[in-house]
């Protein structure tokens, strides 16, 4: 069997790579590097059966390789990352102090490229160029997942809309405040509302009572994404609360683009191909996932979700909490339909919870 591609992502690891003896290096997998930073050492080197994903290259390094595969940036809006993009990066270039600056920083310039060679591109460039980027996130995402135990990796959905003067938002932050101050890894679709409350409620995570209510005031000046401040009042929050070392994930998408990504999550895996990421939020959250109010797509998650754990799809069922008693059982009465399913044995294997309780939500998250 021939040996699989090591990969190099970061400057040292470069740096370390090109300083050994070798003279050949092969079946390594370079991700956005710039080797012209290195010139000299890497012309030492022949390069076979290697990698290069938008890499930076100086002139002769091509004649020293064999057999290997060049894939530079396409002069796209995007690259290819090398690392899940931070709240920093996405929104390089936004001022909070002036709103509209969000039309010329990363993200933004992004979205109109998004929008201007359409949702649904159907140019094999752009194409193949959206393709590579969300093939570069994924395999990012796994390199950070990689550092979690796999069941303390807990998924909220829920309605993009929620008001942040709502109590369900505020029942969210505190839920998630809570487990993630108990050692799980908070993970949402990366937008507003019940997203922007896990992510929230991760990034206030070991600070005060006093300290988050005062989180809270600041974003009440704009309740919803709609509003002109609702993203000025995230990075206001960001910066006057930095972050005291608890993570979470956010897994946003351009194709919902008009819905601003929460800076507060600390990593941000975004996606051109929102069936990707709609589908990766259920896999990767082998924890649990918690299912707060919202609408059509939060109901869609619910069955997709079951179906996994009905077939066991990734060897062992993980719980399906439902916060919100009256929503799952009178506004949206998807509650008593699974349970009569289960009942029926159309639905087995699941693990169901159906409460208005964080502690009860902490307790069966922790097999308790």
């Amino acid at each position: 069997m021939r040996d699989r591609y090591k990969q190099i992502k970061n400057e040292s690891e470069l740096a370390q790579l090109l300083e050994q003896t070798e003279e050949e290096l092969r079946r390594i997998a370079f991700q956005n590097l710039n080797f012209c930073a290195y010139e000299e050492l890497s012309l030492r080197h022949i390069y076979r059966e290697c990698l290069f994903l938008s890499c930076r290259l100086p002139m002769g390094l091509k004649r020293q390789s064999r057999d290997c595969l060049f894939l530079p940036n396409m002069g796209e809006e995007f690259g290819f990352p090398n690392h899940l993009y931070s709240p920093e990066e996405l929104y390089e270039g936004f001022d909070p102090e002036h709103p509209e600056s969000y039309e010329k920083c990363y993200d933004g310039r992004v979205y109109r490229h998004f929008l201007k060679k359409g949702k649904y591109a159907t140019d094999i460039k752009e194409t193949l160029a959206r393709t590579l980027h969300d093939h570069s996130i994924s395999d990012c995402l796994q390199d950070f997942l990689s550092r979690f135990d796999e069941r303390k990796l807990v998924g909220v959905m829920g309605g993009h809309g929620l008001s942040r003067l709502d109590q369900a938002y505020l029942q969210v932050v505190r839920l998630s405040k809570r487990l993630a101050e108990a050692g799980f890894l908070m993970i949402s679709g990366g937008g507003p509302g019940a997203m922007e409350a896990t992510h929230l409620g991760a990034w206030m995570a070991g600070r005060s009572e006093e300290e988050l209510q005062e989180a809270l005031s600041i974003l009440s000046v704009a309740p919803l994404y709609t509003d002109r401040l609702w993203l000025s009042t995230a990075w206001e929050v960001h910066d006057c609360f930095p972050n005291l070392g608890y993570e979470s994930l956010g897994v946003p998408t351009w194709l919902y683009g008009h819905e601003p990504s929460t800076p507060l999550a600390t990593h941000i895996a975004k996606y051109f191909d929102n069936s990707i990421r709609e589908d990766g939020i259920l896999t990767i959250s082998k924890g649990g996932i918690i299912f707060t109010p919202g609408s059509a797509g939060t109901l869609q998650e619910v069955f997709q979700e079951a179906v996994q754990n009905h077939y066991l799809t990734f060897g062992y069922a993980s719980p399906m909490i439902f916060m919100g008693k009256q929503f799952w059982t009178e506004e949206v009465p998807v509650w008593p339909l699974i349970m009569n399913l289960v009942e029926k044995g159309r639905y087995k294997n699941l693990i169901l919870c159906l409460t208005d309780d964080a502690g009860e939500a902490q307790r069966v998250l922790e097999g308790k």
